[in-house]
């Protein structure tokens, strides 16, 4: 390591003094070379940050080099004996070359030709014919969940305030929480999967469902903070789940097929025309 350091500032002080010439530029960058490979000053100048110390950037650049000379090493030695083996990694890099260059020219295929959007009346279609599809594995809510400090100020407002729902107590719970509160998740106009609101809560509920037939409010609190929740509405596990809870479900799926055939059409096309002009030719034994 005392050898790198020496080499590297030495390095650094012949490049200071040689950067003017100009007609020796790609040599003179050249730091370090193992087995015909090289490292460039530049290279290594890019990944150690303008904010450090002379001392630690000298540090990181020796960890740099030498980190590099030990990958050559061990690269080279490792194609110099893998012999067979090395067959089967040229087959993978060829076959994830492949791979690749497909996915990428789909994808821009994707992007040049298919109309992404999906229509409201197809979407709709689909719910409505595949309701066995969206049965709800959980509860879904609508409501407003708050996490407050415990010391915050006006508490007792606001716990008259969440109770309420109406367009008056919302108004001010909005401004409430601009200054006070740590959380404030308004979802009267979506449905939440109630498992995933109660996990900001320190509170368990052995029965979800009977709980939500028989509360609308969670009012909890520990040394820290005091958690609200008003319920406004909740369907049960076991029903259908609603349309505007699964229609952006129902978009992905029906863009993903669409895309599926596109590509399956692409492919038969091209099929049919590469052996119609006869680009493919078949031999028999």
């Amino acid at each position: 390591m005392r050898f790198l350091a020496i080499y590297f500032i030495a390095s650094c002080m012949l490049f200071s003094l040689s950067s003017c010439r100009k007609a020796s530029t790609d040599l003179l960058d050249v730091m370090v070379s193992v087995n015909g490979q090289t490292l460039s000053r530049s290279e290594v100048e890019r990944i150690v940050p303008s904010s450090l110390s002379s001392a630690d950037s000298l540090l990181m650049a020796e960890s740099y080099v030498k980190k590099w000379i030990k990958d050559v090493l061990v690269y080279d030695l490792a194609e110099q004996n893998l012999g067979e083996g090395m067959a089967d990694v040229e087959r993978l890099v060829a076959a994830y070359r492949h791979s690749l260059v497909r996915y990428r020219y789909q994808e821009q295929l994707i992007r040049e030709r298919l109309v992404p959007e999906i229509s409201e009346s197809d979407v709709l279609n689909y719910y409505e014919t595949n309701q066995e599809e969206f049965v709800l594995k959980t509860n879904l809510v609508k409501g407003l969940f708050l996490k407050v400090p415990i010391d915050a100020p006006g508490l007792t407002d606001l716990k008259r305030w969440y109770k309420s729902g109406d367009a008056s107590a919302i108004e001010k719970i909005d401004k409430y929480s601009l200054q006070n509160a740590a959380i404030y998740d308004y979802f009267y106009d979506k449905w939440m999967d109630f498992d995933e609101v109660m996990e900001n809560i320190p509170l368990h509920l052995s029965d979800p469902l009977a709980y939500l037939k028989s509360n609308k409010t969670i009012e909890v609190a520990d040394s820290s903070y005091c958690y609200l929740v008003h319920l406004l509405d909740y369907i049960p596990k076991g029903q259908v789940a609603p349309y505007d809870y699964v229609q952006p479900q129902i978009v992905d799926m029906l863009l993903a097929q669409r895309k599926q055939k596109f590509l399956r059409d692409f492919e038969e096309d091209l099929y049919n025309d590469a052996i119609r002009d006869g680009e493919v030719k078949f031999y028999s034994e």
